[in-house]
């Protein structure tokens, strides 16, 4: 499913790096307005980075972030891999390590949220929309995010 490439998935992000995930959001509606100030602020306050790069590379054409407390919930936020590595099975590698961490092992529930059409792939992972009672809430000065714009 990687085309023949091999990738490695790494925890943290390089400085060197912060480029690649700026031209990685500028792609997506979602991210497209995000800055580097911003950006840097986010990464020093994320608990767990993980960053895929073809081997022997250092461009980085997939990533994902995780906050967490390490008990009862973690948070799968951004994941996201470069349009011309899509469908190579990147997103796979990224979830797949995130599931395996060991921070996360013990945590009592991982969550994240995601467009409708990605809920067949999270489900792979045990990912479910059934959340019992419970509803997504969110207060937000994006109008990106908002009911509207989805």
């Amino acid at each position: 499913m990687t085309h023949g490439l091999e990738y490695e998935v790494r925890s943290g992000l390089p400085p060197s790096q912060v480029d690649d995930l700026l031209r990685l959001y500028a792609n997506e509606w979602w991210t497209k307005d995000r800055t580097r100030p911003d950006v840097e602020r986010m990464l020093e306050a994320s608990d767990l980075l993980f960053a895929v790069s073809e081997k022997g590379s250092e461009s980085l054409i997939a990533f994902a972030r995780v906050l967490t407390d390490r008990v009862y919930v973690a948070l799968v936020l951004d994941v996201i891999v470069a349009p011309q590595y899509r469908h190579r099975g990147l997103g796979r590698l990224l979830v797949e390590r995130i599931c395996s961490e060991p921070e996360l092992r013990n945590v009592e529930r991982i969550e994240l949220t995601c467009q409708p059409e990605h809920i067949p792939f999270y489900r792979k992972w045990g990912f479910s929309e059934n959340v019992g009672r419970s509803r997504l809430m969110r207060r937000t000065s994006n109008p990106l995010l908002a009911d509207a714009a989805v």
